[in-house]
């Protein structure tokens, strides 16, 4: 599957919106002041609560470059919560963006992959023996949350490992915003009869985002995280999404499993921090 820059914007305008709702989301339930969302350059500069995956700077290089007063006031910004800015940056945006930021002391730390695969007709999900993959309902939120966030807490250890590192209270909290205020589904695997995963997902702009999926560490290696991948590719489809996508750590167990699945890898993200 071939991307290009259109397609690349496309996706990362997807991705902006997310965090967007859920960093807003956050804001809903903090103290005013605590967190804020402020577009930038077409993308987001995005702070939830000390010590979220949602504090951030995403989507840009693909509607011009900041203004140095607008990075001026968002470094202000989380300097005053005590928090390193952090930049995610596609290869397939505008180079000078790259440029800007490491002009500004900005140090590359990682890279995410972002991959994709195109989706036709309605399929049906390929489940593995024993695993069964349902809907999560309201009443099955708390035994979602627990599955998910205590899979985030103990990743995988193939492939590169990520920079970051979230306690279990942090993910939960974010999860709950995420599933709240962007549209996210929810799904959960049992593997003969035992909660084994949970995973999400999210549809806007015929893009399917794959937005999480953890195994619980007793489970692994036995086809839960596939199967959680087929049944949310089966109703993306069946919805009328035309594309799927997911990020992942490069090398890692997660991205094989997708790549077993048609997925290819569509850009690199390049993670720039300035503390």
């Amino acid at each position: 599957m071939f991307c290009g820059s259109e397609l690349a914007a496309r996706v990362e305008r997807v991705e902006t919106e997310l965090m967007a709702k859920g960093s807003a989301a956050a804001a809903a339930r903090l103290e005013p002041d605590t967190g804020f969302v402020i577009p930038l350059a077409g993308g987001v500069a995005s702070f939830a609560e000390d010590g979220s995956p949602l504090n951030k700077i995403a989507g840009l290089g693909f509607a011009g470059i900041p203004d140095e007063a607008e990075l001026d006031e968002i470094e202000r910004l989380f300097a005053a919560r005590k928090t390193p800015v952090q930049a995610e940056v596609s290869q397939l945006g505008d180079p000078g963006i790259g440029e800007l930021l490491t002009g500004r002391g900005y140090r590359l730390v990682s890279f995410e992959n972002v991959l994709g695969r195109e989706l036709g007709a309605p399929r049906a999900a390929d489940v593995a023996p024993g695993v069964e993959v349902t809907p999560s309902g309201e009443d099955e939120f708390d035994i979602w949350l627990t599955v998910v966030a205590d899979g985030f807490a103990h990743p995988d250890t193939q492939g590169v490992a990520s920079h970051e590192e979230f306690p279990a209270d942090i993910i939960a909290r974010a999860m709950r915003d995420l599933t709240g205020a962007a549209g996210v589904h929810r799904y959960l695997a049992r593997r003969d009869g035992d909660v084994a995963g949970g995973a999400s997902l999210r549809m806007s702009g015929g893009v399917a985002q794959l937005t999480g999926a953890a195994t619980h560490p007793a489970h692994r290696r036995h086809g839960v995280q596939s199967s959680l991948l087929s049944a949310r590719l089966a109703e993306a489809a069946a919805a009328g999404c035309d594309i799927a996508v997911v990020t992942t750590q490069p090398g890692s167990k997660s991205q094989q499993n997708v790549q077993r699945q048609g997925f290819a890898l569509l850009y690199t993200r390049a993670i720039l921090v300035k503390g």
